[in-house]
């Protein structure tokens, strides 16, 4: 009979504890009305073809192509001693482990504590004689297991929302490295064409020392004036002062350099690229959607609307009921000689349920902003859908556009170099003075100029390009 008592008594607490619940979850506070976030923007809203399959792709280490040794070993350098790239790996590992805390906090737990302490029980007090008045020794060795079943989702949202972030850093680690071997190449670039261009000014150095020493003879046979013989002698210190200036820009891109590579502003005295041996890198004639899993920044802001969104729904759970099950098992004593007997056991269970009922007004407020911070993270990756776009489209145009002036600045080489042939001729033939073939020599130097700086952009803006186009990165993290 007192079995079926206690069997009656405990059905009736597990009947009366559902009661509780349902009526506590029909009272609950409510979250509002349903909030639609903004629309993320499609591939074809963007002019992205859906139809290319691997035409945006860059190649893994772009750069190799360039055919390049020394600036092989320039980016390699950087992605292992760059101190920026250190500062987006530490952040990585940062969110990494972040995500692995939110993973572990949602399983079981499970503590062991010991505690011994050594106390005098006040006479006056709520504990009674004979310990009051008195002092004695207390142990204590006790488990204890917890565990708050996931009934609503809020723990899976808040692992996937860390997830979330931890891609986007290792997305944003990406994006980094690519930023900087592309800046790497970019002053590699620019240094050759430094350089190019240095060795045209020390020959337009040489043909005017040439010019002022023909009119000093010419003034002396009286065949030109002091007026000649000033702007010839003018020319030559004009034309140091253009090498001085190149030699200063020069120093300035080997010690920008170095730091860009993570050395010492000094490492790199002597470092002289030739824009002859740079290879022009192939480029798409169409963006595909698969840029968008390609742009290690794109991939970064599309996780974080992921883990907005994660986070959303981590709110909203909060106005379910939170269960806790917890769990003890252990030994306590007054006096340390009785702690391990078997009477000093102690164990229980502690079961527990919170509900927010008039706490809503709170829980709406801490939705809404989780919900603005989704609404924000979806416009910064449109944002980033469109600058990418544009980035990449910009610097395919300016290809075009670079090949097609390539072709004509061809031909203008080749006229100005068939004139100065012409005037060389003419020259030997006794048809013309040295100070012709000089001056048609000019038109040479300057077309040379005009097509070191040609060259240049071109292999500048294919650096551009591949940095646009992702640098070869693919997002491994969607599964």
């Amino acid at each position: 009979m007192p079995s079926t008592r206690k069997a009656l008594a405990a059905h009736f607490a597990v009947s009366a504890l559902a009661l509780a619940a349902a009526i506590l979850l029909a009272g609950c506070a409510s979250p509002g009305a349903p909030h639609t976030p903004l629309a993320q923007t499609s591939p074809a809203a963007v002019g992205l073809s859906t139809t290319a399959t691997g035409e945006t792709a860059a190649p893994a280490q772009w750069w190799t192509a360039l055919g390049d040794a020394q600036l092989n070993a320039l980016i390699d350098t950087a992605l292992q001693g760059s101190p920026s790239l250190a500062a987006s790996r530490a952040r990585l590992e940062q969110a990494i482990a972040l995500s692995q805390v939110r993973e572990a906090a949602n399983g079981p737990q499970a503590t062991l504590g010991v505690d011994a302490t050594r106390q005098r029980y006040s006479a006056n007090g709520l504990v009674p004689a004979p310990i009051a008045g008195n002092t004695y020794n207390s142990g204590n060795v006790q488990a204890t297991l917890s565990w708050s079943p996931d009934f609503f989702g809020q723990h899976a949202a808040e692992l996937q929302a860390a997830l979330g972030q931890a891609r986007a850093a290792q997305a944003d680690a990406a994006a980094a490295a690519n930023t900087l071997a592309a800046q790497v190449g970019r002053g590699y670039v620019a240094l050759a064409r430094l350089v190019a261009q240095r060795d045209v000014a020390v020959r337009a150095l040489e043909q005017r020392e040439e010019q002022r020493k023909l009119t000093q003879e010419r003034t002396a046979a009286g065949l030109d004036s002091q007026v000649e013989l000033t702007q010839a002698q003018a020319a030559v210190p004009d034309a140091r002062t253009q090498i001085e200036a190149l030699d200063e820009q020069i120093t300035l891109g080997r010690r920008q350099l170095a730091v860009l590579t993570g050395q010492a502003p000094d490492a790199l005295p002597s470092l002289t690229p030739r824009l002859a041996t740079l290879h022009p890198l192939a480029v798409p004639d169409v963006l595909g959607a698969d840029l968008l899993g390609r742009r290690p920044d794109v991939v970064a802001a599309r996780w974080r609307v992921e883990a907005a969104t994660q986070g959303v729904n981590s709110a909203r759970s909060e106005f379910y009921p939170n269960i806790n099950i917890g769990a003890f098992v252990g030994l306590n004593a007054l006096g340390l000689d009785r702690l391990f007997n078997g009477s000093s056991r102690q164990m229980g269970v502690t079961p527990a349920l919170r509900l927010p009922i008039f706490d809503g007004g709170r829980l709406r407020a801490q939705l809404g902003g989780r919900q603005a911070e989704l609404d924000a993270a979806i416009a910064q990756y449109n944002g980033a859908v469109l600058d990418a776009v544009k980035e990449a489209g910009d610097a395919i145009a300016s290809v075009q556009s670079l090949t097609r002036q390539q072709a004509l600045q061809d031909e203008a080489v080749a006229s100005a170099e068939k004139a100065y042939r012409f005037a060389q001729e003419r020259y030997r033939a006794g048809l013309g003075n040295y100070l012709v073939v000089l001056s048609t020599e000019s038109q040479v130097l300057a077309q040379r100029r005009l097509a070191v700086d040609l060259r240049a952009r071109q292999l500048d803006t294919r650096l551009v390009l591949m940095k646009a186009l992702g640098g070869g990165w693919a997002d491994d993290t969607a599964g």
